[in-house]
This record gives structure tokens, sequence and C-alpha cells, in this order.
């Protein structure tokens, strides 16, 4: 998820669940609908979290999410900057450590490495 929708697209999104639920001639063609138009039923909050807040309350939409290390909490430990793959991660020793958000693909190595949870995710 990219953060690219818009309250249109969610109205067309069910607009074409219903279509195809009272249209479709087989029963499987009117029950693949539900999935959808259920999340849109519980889980709207989630979608417009995404569209209008510009935000992933899950963390996993990379796009709309990032990373930063807490320096009241970072000891400079280091591991964090050993373990990530693109090298994104600055610091020295015992000093708080800095993400570099241009060169980090938030892939989470640093946050399951960090023994003193100083990696936040942003956005969420």
């Amino acid at each position: 998820m990219s953060g690219q929708a818009t309250m249109e697209d969610l109205e067309n999104l069910e607009r074409l669940c219903r279509v195809v639920k009272a249209t479709a001639l087989c029963g499987l063609g009117q029950a693949c609908a539900n999935p959808v138009l259920s999340t849109l039923k519980y889980f709207k909050s989630e979608y417009l979290a995404h569209i209008v807040d510009k935000r992933c309350p899950a963390g996993v939409c990379t796009d709309l999410i990032g990373y930063s290390i807490d320096a009241e909490k970072c000891r400079g430990c280091g591991l964090c900057l050993r373990e990530c793959p693109t090298g994104a991660i600055t610091g020295e020793r015992k000093q708080p450590h800095i993400i570099n958000a241009q060169s980090c693909i938030k892939c989470g190595v640093c946050i399951s490495k960090c023994k003193f949870k100083a990696v936040k995710i942003q956005g969420r």
C-alpha cells in the first residue's frame, strides 16, 4: 500500500462488490465479494487511516511507515548498526545511533536486534 487511494476509490470498491454480489449467476460468484465487504464493515478505520491520514496502523505498508531511534533509549551498542543490510544506521559506540530514512529498506532487522527497544516505527 502506498497511500495513493482516495475516498472515491473506497466507494467504488464497495459499489463493485455489491454489483458482483447481486449480478453473479452462481453461488461462488455471489459470495466472492463477502470478504471485502466484511473488511469494509468491520475494519473501515484501517482503510480510512491509509486514505485520509496516510498512515498504516498495522505498520506493514512500507510506503507509509518509517523507522527512527529514540536517543534516550539507545545505548550505542551497535547491534542494529552491524545487522542493517543497507548500512542505513550510523553512530558512534556508546552514543545514540541514527537511521538514514533514504537508505532504510524498512526490513525490521534493527527492531529485532535492539535489546533496549529504542527503534520505533513511525506512521502507525
